[in-house]
């Protein structure tokens, strides 16, 4: 079997041989070391939480925090820049490892909390990383995010969700009274979608809690679930609804009371060009005579 050049230098670096003595193995030398190349990084370093929180909560001194994300550096220190020193490749390199390995650093310190779920989550199964948002040195916003928001993070991929925020109707993103994880939490959920909350109903009732009852009169795909109606990041409706009313209501309701025909916004039976201006308690009503949910 041919093996070129590059190969066989990683896997000498991989099985800790250098040119000097076969079995060596690498060494901490500190953060001094380290800075004193990367000084870039090192200072970025200094002003982030990680600095602050290694001795602070993981007992872990300023001296060893480089090493503890990327391993005993005498090696790599000792290659002095030289690429084709196999020592050179002993550093680990978060950023040029797989997505599992590079979140496997992450998690030696994040496997609880918010970090809990993220084994087997979507984002996980799909091979996205910890450095696809987060930077360790360099960051642009909180939470260590590669971007300017939460926002513009995960519009890098989720596209059609910045499109949708730019409706006429929208959850009021752009305004800064949300962000996207005051719905999901993108380290995985046990729920769906990534959801904070168990359903996509206890998603809405954290802020909408009028809406969560009990009632009397029980709107059934109300208590089914929220999305049967409203589009939840951004609609060309009003109330974030997915279809103009009345056609809304008429993709179930066709043969009560009304003409089963379709009914357009102009039509005699439609008051106010909405069934909601007389069916106005359409999440429930308390009212001994609220059984069609009117006022």
């Amino acid at each position: 079997m041919k093996v070129n050049r590059a190969s066989f230098l990683f896997l000498i670096a991989a099985l800790g041989f250098t040119g000097i003595g076969w079995g060596e193995e690498a060494k901490k030398v500190g953060a001094t070391t380290c800075i004193a190349c990367h000084s870039d990084q090192g200072e970025a370093f200094k002003k982030n939480p990680h600095s602050k929180n290694f001795p602070l909560i993981k007992n872990i001194p300023f001296e060893e925090s480089c090493e503890t994300c990327h391993g005993a550096g005498s090696l790599h220190a000792n290659a002095a820049g030289n690429k084709a020193d196999p020592g050179y490749a002993t550093i680990k390199n978060p950023k040029k490892l797989s997505a599992g390995e590079a979140s496997k650093t992450c998690l030696q310190c994040h496997e609880k909390g918010q970090q809990a779920f993220w084994k087997g989550s979507q984002h996980q199964s799909r091979s996205l990383s910890c450095l696809d948002c987060h930077s360790m040195h360099h960051s642009m916003a909180d939470k260590l995010l590669k971007k300017e928001s939460e926002m513009e993070t995960c519009y890098q991929c989720h596209q059609l969700r910045k499109s949708q925020s730019m409706r006429s109707s929208h959850m009021p993103l752009r305004e800064g009274k949300l962000v996207c994880t005051s719905c999901h939490n993108p380290h995985g959920s046990v729920g769906t979608r990534l959801l904070n909350q168990d359903t996509v109903n206890e998603n809405c009732y954290s802020c909408h809690a009028e809406k969560r009852g009990p009632v009397l009169w029980e709107h059934p795909p109300v208590r089914e679930n929220c999305l049967n109606c409203h589009s939840a990041h951004g609609s060309q409706h009003d109330k974030l609804l997915k279809i103009k009313r009345p056609r809304l209501c008429q993709q179930c309701h066709i043969e009560s009371r009304h003409p089963s025909t379709g009914l357009t916004p102009d039509s005699i039976h439609v008051s106010g060009r909405a069934c909601t201006e007389c069916h106005s308690a359409i999440h429930g009503s308390n009212h001994p005579g609220g059984a069609r949910f009117t006022r």
